[in-house]
């Protein structure tokens, strides 16, 4: 995303620039995260776009296996037969 918003292309459209609330925004929309998750994934991979994108992708998938693996364990994941009403 370019830093003037009025721009199109160039090298600009491959980098992160997390110091410009505009492209925050937008790179944010575009790899369905919030603002301060590109924030951290360009802390640990850095500014290229796609380095941030496989970043995100793997914590979301990490994190996801992460909750199944609680809900299981705590046994919240699974089914009860109903009670059946005494007559």
């Amino acid at each position: 995303m370019p830093d003037d918003p009025s721009k199109r292309g160039g090298q600009d459209r491959q980098r992160i620039n997390v110091g410009q609330e505009h492209e925050l925004r937008d790179w944010a929309k575009k790899f369905d995260a919030s603002p301060e998750q590109i924030k951290e994934a360009v802390r640990a991979v850095g500014d290229h776009a796609d380095k941030v994108e496989q970043h995100l992708k793997g914590s979301r998938a990490t994190q996801n296996s992460d909750r199944v693996r609680e809900v299981l364990k705590s046994g919240a994941g699974e089914r009860k037969p109903p009670k059946r009403a005494e007559h």
